[in-house]
């Protein structure tokens, strides 16, 4: 069946769609005249006003799925995202119009800018899309920083090639009819009576059946769009980017949660402009295995069973068969595409100033090294405050001269410990050598119901690693505090502490001492005491 055929179909099934529900709503209109006009009893006054009221809820529903179709579509106000024009970006605007005119389109009339790894295209159509209209063009700063200006080139080729001819119009009524079926599935959907359910059940059954034919129709699309991108920006390129895609997409999902968020909880963030922008700092530093192995070290998202966009493996595969390159591509050192930006750190101020929500204009700016020494101190204390809390807790019992190596009592009130009364670090390792380790301490760390019941060397094995962790921000907030850590932002690797030479190669021996069955301090005591002599 050619790209026509099943376009003309998906439109019948939205046309039948759409008559399903004016169906539905005369249905309703003479139920709702019957019981007024014939059926009216005061005795069931009440019941016939229930029905009523949920048939007139349904029909609201109905029509707000219909009118869904109508407003597909329409261009609304895009409030993350930065507009730029011509006099703004004339570079990048020249590449975009380049593109246009090379695939025989016109060129967007407005063009955005987005904190996403994507982009794409939107009009306002009029007749249900068989008229042009307005044009709209998404382009993420993420995918400008990971891609070369010829890949980019590839991707708005792309795009254009979604406009096409008149197929693609029909394709894109159908784009249109598959967020209006969704739409009143969903409105549907959030009915509470069993006669919602049952008119939302006629409408999810006839949804999967449309969205199994139009799928074909939109991964149509995206074919073709694929063969105008290698046609007029070059076969290589256009693999590059696609092949590119799902890396440059792992790594700023890992940028975004391991950077741009890092300040959450010490209330700070990365320099005006850094949000987004420290990205390129990420992508400057990692070599391309190792954003690969970014990649690599992720679960690829689920497909949606109705998923619009096939895989890029089998896209990748049709492109390979069309005939090599004959200089089309850019040279191989050519830089990323952000080098069409002017000011480019003014325009990820611009974009940061529209993405973040209102309550971050009150935290602090933080450089990158002080961000990760304050969320490196903020981690640290975090992974000892169980351990010195379980540390002072043991003390008291000592102090008052109670066995501090009974077990502690299920469900017995927690004892309050201030932060100026949490023992340091010398008084932690005095505990370990007076035996109150494995007598008193382990027993008063947090730990789940289940491995309460341990007992013996099975009940060490299991709270071992949360104590070693607990000296082990001890150490940090020590050196930190001496000066003798230093925040390594490691654009390359994981951010943190860089630890003296002497606490890198011998640390974790001289924890596993610390923490084992017979406790030996003595090498922790001696590290302490090494270089300007931290106090224990």
């Amino acid at each position: 069946m050619t790209f026509r055929l099943r376009a003309v179909r998906a439109l019948v099934l939205l046309a039948g769609f759409h008559v399903m529900g004016l169906v539905l709503l005369a249905a309703l209109a003479v139920l709702d005249w019957l019981l007024v006009t014939r059926l009216f009893t005061a005795q069931a006054a009440w019941f016939e006003g229930t029905i009523l009221t949920v048939t007139v809820l349904l029909a609201l529903a109905i029509v707000r799925g219909m009118v869904a179709f109508l407003r597909a579509g329409r261009l609304g106000p895009l409030p993350h995202a930065v507009q730029v024009t011509p006099h703004d970006q004339p570079d990048l605007w020249e590449l975009v119009s380049a593109a246009a005119e090379v695939t025989g389109e016109r060129p967007p009339d407005e063009l955005y800018l987005v904190a996403r790894v994507n982009a794409g295209v939107a009009e306002q159509s009029r007749l249900l899309g068989l008229l042009p209209g307005r044009r709209r063009m998404l382009l993420g700063l993420p995918l400008m920083a990971g891609l070369t200006v010829s890949q980019v080139r590839a991707v708005l080729a792309h795009e254009f090639g979604h406009y096409g001819n008149l197929d693609t119009r029909l394709g894109g009524v159908t784009m249109r009819g598959r967020e209006a079926v969704l739409h009143t599935v969903k409105v549907l959907g959030k009915g509470s009576t069993r006669l919602h359910h049952a008119v939302g059940a006629l409408y999810v059954g006839y949804a999967r059946m449309f969205l199994r034919t139009s799928q074909s129709v939109a991964r149509h699309q995206e074919f073709a769009a694929d063969q105008v991108a290698a046609r007029h920006a070059g076969r290589d390129a256009t693999v590059a980017a696609l092949r590119a895609l799902p890396v440059i997409e792992a790594a700023h999902t890992y940028y975004m949660e391991t950077y741009a968020r890092m300040g959450g909880p010490v209330g700070a963030l990365p320099p005006v402009g850094e949000v987004h922008g420290g990205f390129r700092r990420l992508l400057a530093a990692q070599e391309g295995e190792r954003l690969a192995a970014l990649s690599a070290g992720r679960r690829p998202p689920r497909p949606h069973r109705y998923d619009s966009h096939p895989p890029i493996a089998e896209r990748i595969a049709l492109i390979e068969k069309l005939p090599a390159d004959s200089g089309t591509d850019g040279p191989a050192d050519e830089p990323p595409a952000l080098t069409l930006l002017r000011e480019p750190d003014r325009v990820f101020a611009d974009l940061e100033a529209r993405t973040l929500p209102r309550e971050a204009a009150e935290l602090r700016r933080v450089s990158w090294a002080g961000l990760v020494m304050a969320r490196a101190v903020a981690d640290a204390e975090g992974w000892s405050r169980p351990l010195r809390l379980a540390v002072a807790r043991a003390l008291r019992a000592e102090a008052r001269g109670a066995d501090a190596a009974a077990p502690v009592r299920r469900n017995a009130p927690v004892e309050e410990v201030a932060d100026d009364e949490l023992p340091g670090m010398g008084e932690v390792l005095d505990a370990f050598d007076r035996g109150l380790l494995w007598m008193a301490v382990a027993d008063r760390m947090p730990k789940p119901p289940q491995a309460a019941r341990l007992t013996g060397s099975s009940a060490r094995n299991f709270i071992r690693p949360r104590i070693f962790d607990g000296l082990a921000g001890m150490v940090h907030l020590c050196l930190a505090e001496a000066g003798q850590a230093s925040p390594d932002i490691a654009w390359s690797g994981q951010p943190g502490l860089a630890l003296p030479e002497a606490w890198e190669k011998n640390m974790d021996d001289a924890l596993d001492a610390a923490v084992a069955d017979e406790p030996d301090t003595a090498p922790l005591r001696a590290l302490l005491a090494g270089g300007d002599r931290i106090s224990a």
